[in-house]
Formats: structure tokens, C-alpha cells, sequence
């Protein structure tokens, strides 16, 4: 994995954990709190709602995010295959003038 993904993934986790905190830190806050049940249900409506917000998003950039690396990964791949092609088909050729060379050499020799 490279640098670019470890941060992109440490920051979808750091986000993720800040986003759960903040959820256990305003239902805590809400059941807590001197309100009415009904004021308390609203709030945790409300903060059910945001959460639900907050982790569409996350999921959101969770998922662009793997498009990309797919997307990386398939550019890797076949930038990968091409040199390996390259380099087979280098090594023909070597091989095939070493051939060559080779075989002068013995006509020279029963010269």
C-alpha cells in the first residue's frame, strides 16, 4: 500500500473514531441531562439523524476511495505487464543476436 492510501486510510479511520466519540458523547450528554423524555427522545432523534448523515459520508468516501485504488491497481498492473513484455521480448532479441554471434563464430572456427 502506498504512503498516499496509509494516509487516506488513517484519515478515514481517525474520522470514523471522531464521528463515533462524538456520538457516545451526545447520547451520554442527552441521557444525562435535566430534560423531559420527550425533549430527549427529539435530541436523540436529531443525533441519530446526524450520525446517520456522518456515516453515509464516511461509507461515501470509503467507497471513492477503493475505486481508486482499484483504479491505481489496474493502472499498476498494466504498466507492470508492459515492462515485463518489454523485457521478455529484449531478451529474444539478446538471445537471438547471441545466436547469431555464436554461430559466425563457428563457421570462423572451421574456417
Amino acid at each position: 500500500m502506498s504512503n498516499e492510501n496509509k494516509d487516506k486510510s488513517v484519515v478515514l479511520n481517525f474520522l470514523a473514531g471522531l464521528g463515533l466519540g462524538a456520538l457516545i458523547g451526545a447520547v451520554t450528554a442527552l441521557l444525562v441531562a435535566p430534560k423531559s423524555g420527550a425533549e430527549t427522545r427529539e435530541d436523540i432523534k436529531h443525533a441519530a439523524d446526524d450520525l446517520k448523515q456522518k456515516a453515509e459520508k464516511v461509507a461515501h468516501d470509503i467507497s471513492e476511495s477503493s475505486q481508486e485504488l482499484v483504479r491505481k491497481s489496474k493502472e499498476l498492473l498494466e504498466t507492470t505487464k508492459d515492462r515485463v513484455q518489454t523485457a521478455i521480448e529484449s531478451g529474444k532479441q539478446a538471445i537471438s543476436r547471441k545466436k547469431e554471434e555464436m554461430a559466425g563464430e563457428a563457421e570462423e572456427a572451421e574456417v
